[in-house]
């Protein structure tokens, strides 16, 4: 049933990805200029705040809107939930896509410019972790769910 403890951990992802769509991933400072990136955008400041370049990087907010989307329908799978656990594993699968893909992402800035320090990751990153771990959570309690169906089941 929807009221089932899964659903506020599903719920949990789609906040989650939420943050990381509304909020910085990525800070780092360099000689007077600041690199940010957020899920939209890739952007260049000098010190006065000011934008020198900035780079589009849609497919970061596009993955985490899909893993935010896959979430939401997830929580309205509870009849089947074979289908709810395998969602549940393609969403784990595109949050870690995201990750990786904002990790390539900073870590080719940074070779790029020729810098050994990695940066500052914001709240839209940490919360694409916490959304991962939301989601097996979420998976074992669904998986909780169908054994107890299944030995309830046994005993008819």
């Amino acid at each position: 049933m929807i009221q089932r403890i899964q659903t506020v951990f599903l719920f949990l992802v789609v906040v989650c990805m939420g943050v990381t769509i509304g909020t910085g991933l990525w800070e780092q400072a360099v000689e007077g200029q600041v690199w940010q990136l957020n899920a939209f955008v890739l952007e260049n400041l000098d010190a006065d705040g000011e934008v020198i370049s900035a780079t589009s990087k849609w497919y970061l907010a596009a993955l985490a809107a899909f893993a935010g989307l896959l979430a939401l329908i997830s929580i309205f799978q509870y009849k089947d939930r074979g289908r709810q656990m395998m969602l549940n594993m393609v969403n784990s699968l595109l949050m870690v896509g995201l990750v990786a893909t904002t990790f390539l992402t900073t870590n080719g800035l940074n070779s790029e410019l020729g810098i050994e320090v990695s940066g500052t990751y914001k709240i839209g990153f940490w919360a694409i972790l916490v959304a991962m771990v939301c989601n097996m959570v979420a998976n074992r309690f669904i998986r909780k769910d169908e054994a107890l169906v299944r030995s309830v089941d046994r005993i008819r």
